[in-house]
């Protein structure tokens, strides 16, 4: 390959040809990699192999090394950093058998740290808003610092996404992956307990991306709601709007919330307003309808309340199909809700992977997760833990074509 290609265009290059984000970056002369890392990353790819590697990536101010792990089944690709337990890459076949990364996220850690709106990032220790970053446990007040208006998001200033996580390479005859774990002292942004929590991402032949939680806490109850928040473009990461992608969501009510968008309490009906999306509709059919909801989200940044869990304990909760290029991803959970974020914020203001700016509505979330403003919420399913007890939860993407 030419030696004077940009980086934008080797990796896309790279992409095109299924090689995962390690490879792209040797592709595009990153000091760590090598052309022998290259030929034995593609040479894995698309015989349906399990396989993993592990590189570099960066390091923090402080000393810490970043590393990605990349791992495949031949097919889709995942790249994970250790930065926040984050997928920075999700490398997958549009119905012509053209693969594209569809997460939006960076190649440089420096980004991550200063720039990223929680790309792909496992956050905690509390996923989604606590209402002034306050709550009361066991008659004990404790302050959350507050980071989104006067409210505390994604578990304050410095959150589970901006730690570094240690990383064990899980791999089966059906399964590869890795088990990340963090253990937040007592006290940590300001919340109870020491917490050791271990989530452990998992890719099998069928292309399902499996997330499991587990969550100890030891000396005080703590309040816990973890979730991954990766955005997804299924056109492909910086190709422009999901108005158009198509959405099933199995959700029967949701949760209204204020202006500061904590929620009111209510659990309230879809039937009848844009949030229904248990019929299959694009995400832009009513997205800039006048509903009071939309105006004060700038689009759809709500908690749904899914339906029932069958036998195995999980759910369906959504599907969603860009139908140009094909790609769907289905989700199961067993998580009783799922914040769907239509990327209203994303304002334009700095580039991802691809070199391309992200505008608002350039990708969507879709977060399981217990609800919002819980531990203030007394008729919400509690997301108190404690000492002695053991959370466990599960989320499951499934990518695939239609």
């Amino acid at each position: 390959m030419p030696d004077n290609l940009p980086r934008r265009q080797i990796l896309r290059t790279a992409g095109a040809l299924g090689l995962g984000a390690a490879a792209a970056g040797a592709l595009a002369g990153g000091a760590e990699a090598t052309p022998d890392k290259v030929a034995a990353m593609g040479s894995q790819h698309g015989h349906g192999r399990l396989e993993i590697r592990k590189d570099p990536f960066g390091t923090t101010p402080d000393g810490q090394a970043v590393d990605v792990y990349t791992f495949t089944n031949g097919r889709t690709t995942i790249s994970m950093l250790t930065w926040g337990a984050t997928i920075q890459r999700v490398e997958t076949p549009d119905r012509r058998g053209r693969t594209e990364n569809i997460s939006l996220g960076f190649d440089n850690l420096p980004d991550y740290a200063a720039l990223s709106p929680y790309f792909g990032a496992t956050v905690g220790r509390y996923g989604n808003r606590i209402a002034k970053g306050k709550f009361t446990l066991d008659g004990h007040n404790y302050q959350i610092p507050v980071n989104n208006g006067e409210n505390a998001l994604h578990g304050g200033t410095i959150g589970f996404d901006k730690r570094v996580w240690k990383a064990k390479v899980v791999k089966s005859s059906s399964t590869v992956g890795v088990a990340f774990t963090y253990v937040s002292p007592d006290g940590e942004m300001g919340f109870p307990g020491e917490l050791t929590s271990t989530v452990t991402y998992t890719l099998d032949n069928q292309d399902n991306l499996r997330i499991d939680y587990l969550a100890t806490v030891a000396g005080k109850p703590t309040v816990l709601n973890l979730t991954n928040h990766v955005y997804f473009n299924l056109a492909g990461e910086g190709s422009g709007s999901i108005d158009g992608h198509v959405l099933q969501l199995n959700a029967p009510k949701y949760t209204p919330v204020d202006a500061g968008l904590i929620p009111t309490g209510e659990l309230t009906p879809v039937a009848g307003t844009p949030f229904d999306f248990n019929t299959p509709t694009a995400i832009g059919k009513r997205l800039r309808d006048d509903h009071p909801q939309l105006v004060i989200g700038r689009g759809y940044d709500h908690n749904f309340v899914l339906g029932k869990a069958g036998a195995d304990g999980l759910r369906f909760a959504a599907r969603f199909w860009e139908p140009g290029e094909g790609r769907t991803v289905t989700v199961h959970t067993s998580q009783p809700g799922a914040q769907f974020y239509s990327g209203n914020f994303l304002d334009g203001t700095f580039s991802g992977i691809s070199g391309k700016a992200y505008r608002q509505g350039d990708a969507f979330a879709f977060e399981t997760q217990h609800f919002p403003d819980s531990p203030n919420q007394p008729t919400f399913p509690s997301t108190v833990l404690r000492p002695g007890q053991t959370f466990t939860s599960t989320t499951i993407y499934t990518f695939g074509t239609k």
